[in-house]
Formats: structure tokens, C-alpha cells, sequence
């Protein structure tokens, strides 16, 4: 009979256990969760906005139906790094604008009919920043 009271005494202080842990889980899972004090604020991408200005020759005429390129690589902690590219073209006065640019290094590449092709990197810092880019005649091929 020892035996046995012995068993039953230990089911039950482990019974007694496993419900003090479980209705302990239950009351903290019911607890809204803070909000992380050192979490980053979220990237408010509208009102960024780069704006490039593109010439050309000797004369640093207005370049227009150029291509404008622009490569970035968006980094990820657990998938591969994506690279996302934005295309637009310049209007009549050379003038590109890039909406929604990222923050940090970006390729900029412009292609023009009957102008050398041009491509650089860049650090964007600024959410309203200008560049301003000079192409050249291609040389003559004889």
C-alpha cells in the first residue's frame, strides 16, 4: 500500500504542477504585447523623390527620350538579396524624376539615341536630391 500512495502522491504534484504552468501560459498569452522601444520607425518611401537632369555635347543641351536606368540591391536577413531596377525617361527639358528611390547606393545608367552610353554609382542620402549628368558624342567610326 506504501508503494501505491507513493505513485498517487507524485501524479498528483505533477498534475498540480503542469496545471499551475499551463494556466500561468494561458494568462501571459492573453496580455497584449508592447511595442519593441528600439524597433526601427517604418521607411516612409512618398515623399521620396530623385530628380535627374540629363545633358549633352558642348553646348550642354537638354537630352530628351533618354533612358534612365536605375539599379538598386534590396538587402534581406533570410532570403537572398533582391535587385530591383526602376526605368523612366527624360521629358523635353533632360528631366527624369524617380519616385520612391531607396536611401544608400544605386547605379544610375543612361542610354540616349546618338549619345554615349553613361553609368555610375551613386550615394542617395538626401529624399529630394538632384544629379545632374553630362553625356557625350560618341566617337567616330571609320
Amino acid at each position: 500500500m506504501q508503494v501505491y500512495s507513493r505513485t498517487l502522491t507524485g501524479l498528483l504534484l505533477c498534475a498540480a504542477l503542469t496545471a499551475g504552468f499551463a494556466s500561468r501560459g494561458a494568462v501571459a498569452q492573453q496580455q497584449p504585447a508592447a511595442p519593441k522601444p528600439d524597433a526601427p520607425a517604418p521607411r516612409s518611401d512618398a515623399n521620396t523623390r530623385i530628380t535627374i537632369e540629363v545633358s549633352g555635347g558642348e553646348k550642354n543641351v537638354a537630352v530628351e527620350n533618354a533612358s534612365v536606368y536605375v539599379k538598386y540591391v534590396e538587402e534581406r536577413k533570410v532570403l537572398k538579396d533582391r535587385k530591383l531596377e526602376l526605368n523612366v525617361k527624360t521629358g523635353q527639358e533632360g528631366v527624369a524624376h524617380v519616385p520612391n528611390a531607396p536611401p544608400g547606393r544605386v547605379l544610375i545608367q543612361v542610354v540616349a539615341d546618338g549619345w554615349k552610353s553613361f553609368g555610375r554609382w551613386y550615394d542617395i542620402t538626401d529624399p529630394n536630391q538632384t544629379f545632374k549628368i553630362h553625356l557625350d558624342r560618341p566617337p567616330k567610326w571609320y
